[in-house]
């Protein structure tokens, strides 16, 4: 399918939806806690969707059972939430998204579990970075390519394992669409950025290799080498300048 361009009145849509999740994770992130069970952490966002009347986008998405993705430790991405009880020293990666009057918006941050591995704590600060790297090589006239070739660039010399079957993608009335954005390659690979793209850039880094598995829930992927995995995601929209950041991180409350 062709990639869609927004107009300046979509974008704002956007924001809206985007707001919504920054502040799922504004809200969800102080229950993050050793004892907590992702469940919990799920109905947290549930709760703050519904406040501002907006829908979990996640929730039966090609069959998918939760409103988010909860992946800890060593799952990469679409971990179901429930009953497991989180741990100190554990990471957990939460992923959703939000739908305000059609329009979407995504994002991830793993966040840790009260005191964890320096490892840990030093994968967590170069996958942030990685998607930094990814954020600043979106602008209007670079190629698609840009953007994986900065995430590579940053986490291919400090050893980490890129995975490559997931990545990140457009987004808009839709979840899901063109183009898919990788984590790596050639930088001059793909389409020129335009203004009015709006993109989900997500690096996903393990501490081991970048080989991954399904597990028999048909859903969560997990690191081959039981590994840890880190994830983090913005939903960008291209502009004549900066890339312009839909879902920002809030100031953390509290109570």
């Amino acid at each position: 399918m062709p990639i869609s361009i927004k107009n300046d009145k979509d974008i704002a849509k956007m924001q809206e939806a985007g707001h919504v999740v920054s502040v799922c994770h504004q809200r969800v992130e102080p229950a993050v806690k050793p004892g907590v069970t992702t469940g919990e952490l799920d109905a947290i966002v549930v709760d703050t969707l519904k406040e501002f009347g907006a829908l979990a986008n996640f929730l039966g998405y090609n069959g998918f059972p939760s409103s988010i993705c909860a992946s800890v430790n060593e799952e990469i991405v679409h971990g179901f939430p429930g009953k497991r009880v989180l741990q100190e020293g554990d990471i957990v990666s939460l992923d959703f998204g939000a739908i305000v009057d059609g329009w979407h918006a995504d994002s991830a941050w793993t966040y840790p579990v009260g005191d964890i591995s320096d490892e840990a704590r030093q994968l967590l600060r170069d996958t942030e970075e990685a998607l930094w790297e990814g954020v600043r090589a979106a602008k209007a006239g670079n190629r698609l390519g840009e953007i994986g070739h900065a995430i590579e660039a940053f986490a291919a010399p400090r050893g980490y394992g890129i995975v490559k079957g997931y990545g990140g993608h457009g987004i808009g009335r839709r979840l899901h669409e063109d183009p898919h954005v990788p984590n790596y390659g050639d930088r001059n690979w793909g389409p020129r950025l335009l203004k009015g793209m709006t993109l989900c850039i997500e690096p996903m880094l393990n501490l081991g290799t970048e080989e991954t598995r399904v597990l028999d829930d048909d859903w969560t992927v997990v690191t081959a080498d039981g590994s840890l995995s880190a994830h983090f995601e913005f939903t960008v929209a291209i502009t004549d300048d900066e890339p312009l950041i839909l879902t920002p991180r809030l100031a953390t409350v509290v109570e």
